[in-house]
């Protein structure tokens, strides 16, 4: 018996190293593991169940457009399940010029029509892929109040998957910036209505009709959009406010009147040296934003009529181009852009835009920071606004194209 007890001791004295290493070994683990756990280690994101841990997201092939495929080329069709796809309400960074609902716009039918590509679909818009592409990223806006409805629209698109706290909005004129904190990302826009400077660059208390454009200036702006990683351009409206415009080159003492496709012209090739001298092709992204189109002539649509945009209620069937669209702007547009010797993707959104009449704000929105009086509205024919957009609206099938552009350039991480 006593042979036993002393063999039993031995086997247990043999152990005890074994033993005593495993509990040290588990010990370090456990330090390791709660380590990990306080500071919310990646590990746990793949492997545990932290507090609130954020989803991956994958975009998968078929969230990609086809390669092949004009998104720009299509028809507007009927779809009053899918859209609109926000409320005027659920977004509370909308300005009242395009809140037409809200302002007492009868009719919500400009805000349920979807863009249909004849050759392809157009990638349902996902703000939770679109935040994760934009993750430690900037999108800039830049342009006049056209193209401030699509920043606007993009804000709307996103910001409803955000938590309260999450988000922001500032004013840092002439910027506006919407931040998703969680991201690390932001939304903004520039007020730049020529692109090269010009007298009406103060955000809010700008020259309307006394126009003078500086031709060959552009380095104060360009401070501002240096190292932004998607830059989206736009310009037309403020030029063609009549056929000729005062400029300057050179001197800003010699100002004289340019015809505004030679002005407009000189000003995009300012525009296109800078991109040349300032932008990284490998980390930046540039997009230009073609005409966005006015409907300020109903006989052009409807011969015999003597109205504008305002009680449209449907798009326009069929081939239309609109006289507010001007070819020979668009033609330097392409030259310009051929020339440049880095990628910029032309966003040809005039075609699609033009069969809208029905979009616009007409009186339904405001006119020097004031909505309509009972007595403007009641004169269509002088107060109607048919060169802006509604919200929702066209604006959001602007950025849904933009959002497909987007993904067609992202990288999945494993």
């Amino acid at each position: 018996m006593s042979s036993m007890k002393t063999q039993s001791a031995v086997r247990i004295q043999s152990l005890f190293p074994v033993l005593l290493a495993s509990l040290v070994v588990l010990g370090t683990a456990q330090l390791v593991f709660d380590g990990l756990k306080s500071r919310r280690s990646y590990v746990f994101q793949f492997y545990g169940k932290p507090e609130k841990a954020r989803k991956s997201v994958f975009v998968l092939p078929e969230d990609r457009m086809d390669g092949s495929c004009n998104l720009f080329e299509g028809q507007w069709v009927w779809d009053n399940v899918s859209y609109p796809l926000y409320e005027e309400d659920s977004c509370p960074y909308l300005v009242k010029q395009t809140t037409c609902l809200k302002n007492g716009r009868p009719d919500p039918f400009y805000q349920k029509w979807r863009w249909q590509p004849h050759a392809c679909n157009l990638p349902r818009f996902d703000p939770l892929k679109l935040l994760d592409i934009l993750r430690d990223k900037r999108l800039m806006f830049i342009g006049d109040s056209v193209q401030r409805s699509q920043f606007e629209s993009m804000v709307c698109l996103v910001q409803s998957v955000i938590p309260e706290g999450k988000k922001s909005l500032e004013r840092v004129p002439p910027r506006k910036i919407f931040k998703a904190k969680e991201y690390n990302a932001t939304i903004e826009y520039y007020w730049a209505p020529f692109i090269v400077e010009s007298i009406s660059d103060h955000a809010t208390n700008h020259t309307v009709l006394k126009r003078l454009v500086s031709l060959d200036s552009i380095s104060k702006h360009g401070k501002s959009w240096e190292g932004v990683d998607v830059l989206v351009f736009e310009s037309y409206v403020w030029w063609m406010y009549r056929p000729q415009i005062n400029a300057t080159y050179g001197s800003m003492e010699d100002a004289q009147e340019y015809n505004v496709t030679t002005a407009y012209r000189i000003a995009m090739e300012t525009w296109a040296n800078w991109l040349e001298s300032a932008i990284n092709p490998r980390r930046q992204k540039v997009f230009f934003m073609s005409m966005s189109p006015t409907h300020l002539w109903s006989w052009e649509w409807k011969p015999g009529s003597h109205g504008n945009c305002f009680n449209e209620s449907y798009p326009i069937q069929g081939s239309y181009w609109g006289t507010g669209s001007n070819l020979d702007i668009m033609e330097i547009m392409h030259e310009v852009l051929q020339d440049l010797k880095i990628n910029v993707t032309f966003f040809n959104i005039t075609q699609l835009s033009e069969y809208r009449k029905d979009a616009h704000t007409t009186v339904f929105g405001e006119r020097r920071g004031k909505l309509l009086t009972k007595e403007q509205r009641a004169d269509p024919m002088n107060f109607a606004d048919c060169i802006h957009w509604c919200l929702p609206g066209v604006p959001d099938t602007w950025n849904e194209i933009l959002y497909a552009y987007l993904l067609q350039g992202y990288q999945n991480f494993l």
